[in-house]
């Protein structure tokens, strides 16, 4: 059974279909939801879901990333996690973290990478006047959003758009992908999922 560590910074609806998932045959478990947020609505959910919760607060932390994440290593180690899902974590991490769990983290991100990595996906997407959006699961390597990616789900961009609309079609579909993606991931799989 892989243990799961879950990040995030918010409501977590991401992560909270992560753990919803994995139950029954599901090769996997969560034994952490850590954020840099206290106040993050996804811990109080989490731990009514009956998984261990920590947070850590990066505001203390503003001008040195490195001690903000020796912090936070504390309770993903101590959680001894096979595998960490960045879920809505909206911090960016160092090299050196990310090295840490080479070829063990994941992230779902709210656009078809390679296009558009960073922040205001679906704004770009529209500006862009594309024909469709979408998420991807890939793994986390050093550079943004630029890792191998492991699925991809597809949404078509619908006359009228906003950010806002796109972005809850979106959500649906992430919804779906990253769990198929982590059960891929945890039973050794890695061929691209596509929805």
């Amino acid at each position: 059974m892989k243990r799961v560590a879950i990040l995030i910074s918010g409501g977590g609806s991401n992560m909270i279909k992560l753990v919803e998932s994995m139950v029954g045959d599901h090769p996997a478990r969560a034994v952490l939801v850590a954020s840099n947020d206290a106040a993050a609505g996804g811990l109080e959910k989490a731990a009514r879901m009956g998984v261990p919760t920590a947070a850590i607060d990066h505001r203390p932390y503003a001008k040195d990333r490195a001690a903000f994440e020796a912090e936070l290593l504390k309770p993903i180690l101590a959680a001894e996690p096979d595998i960490l899902c960045l879920a809505g974590f909206m911090r960016v991490l160092t090299p050196g973290f990310v090295e840490r769990f080479s070829g063990r983290m994941l992230n779902i991100h709210p656009s078809l990478l390679p296009k558009y990595p960073g922040l205001h996906t679906h704004k770009r997407a529209l500006e862009a006047g594309d024909t469709e959006a979408g998420c991807t699961v890939h793994e986390v390597t050093p550079v943004l959003d630029d890792g191998p990616i492991l699925g991809q789900a597809r949404v078509p961009v619908e006359t009228g758009d906003t950010p806002e609309t796109l972005a809850a079609r979106v959500l649906v579909q992430e919804h779906r992908l990253y769990p198929a993606v982590l059960r891929a991931f945890a039973q050794g799989e890695r061929g691209l999922i596509t929805l």
